[in-house]
């Protein structure tokens, strides 16, 4: 058994969104997923997903997407992202499919370690950052806490977070994000949403005894890394 991580797949196997506009290395970036994904994974691995897992706008227009991911080898954990507008219900979600399971205010575990997270927000100090962001900031915080204190209640000391905006600024400055990380002695960060020149910038490696994992798929290469 091992644990995986990729984010940002952008799926839309309709075709009415081709994600090579953003760039060559997206011209047909589902079959790389896909390659990738069979070349690596079995069937007794996990797999974290950190959000922008589909560009539908409704759950029924998922369904084609969440189908292709579920029969990918290996259990599935999803946090949401900035796009997935067709997440509604997380009740629905968490009974669609036996090998997939949504985290929204909860969590779930991967042997002794607990996988909590939340979608995030643009962190206060940054460029964009505006005083509409400020109520989805606070939100996003709650939303966490929520999370790894369900974690904490069953008992699980070893927490792996998925956050899938950046959970700092442009410029690594603490946020309550990073704050509450500390706090609860969360070993692993695994975030996306970064794509195109904000890659030659981003928070990977060690940072306060704490290890930030980028996933997204650009800047992985369309390939799951590996967490444990």
């Amino acid at each position: 058994m091992a644990l995986y991580a990729i984010s940002d797949l952008h799926l839309a196997l309709s075709g009415d969104k081709p994600m090579d506009v953003f760039g060559d290395q997206w011209f047909k970036h589902d079959e790389k997923i896909k390659n990738n994904w069979l070349n690596k994974i079995t069937k007794e691995d996990t797999v974290l997903i950190a959000g922008d897992i589909s560009w539908s706008m409704t759950m029924e227009e998922s369904l084609k997407e969440l189908q292709w991911i579920s029969e990918l080898p290996g259990r599935k954990i999803f946090i949401k992202g900035n796009h997935d507008y067709w997440w509604t219900s997380i009740t629905k979600l968490n009974s669609m499919f036996q090998n997939m399971n949504f985290i929204q205010n909860n969590f779930f575990n991967y042997e002794d370690w607990a996988i909590c997270g939340t979608r995030g927000w643009n962190c206060p100090g940054g460029d964009n950052y505006t005083s509409h962001d400020e109520k989805i900031y606070k939100r996003e915080v709650i939303r966490l806490k929520l999370s790894l204190d369900m974690a904490v209640k069953k008992g699980y000391k070893k927490i792996i977070v998925m956050i899938h905006y950046p959970p700092t600024n442009e410029r690594f400055e603490e946020s309550e994000f990073t704050k509450i990380f500390k706090e609860y002695g969360v070993s692993k960060v695994i975030y996306g949403h970064l794509h195109g020149p904000a890659l030659n910038r981003v928070l990977n490696g060690y940072k306060d005894g704490i290890e930030y994992i980028m996933t997204s798929c650009d800047y992985i290469d369309f390939n799951p890394v590996t967490i444990l």
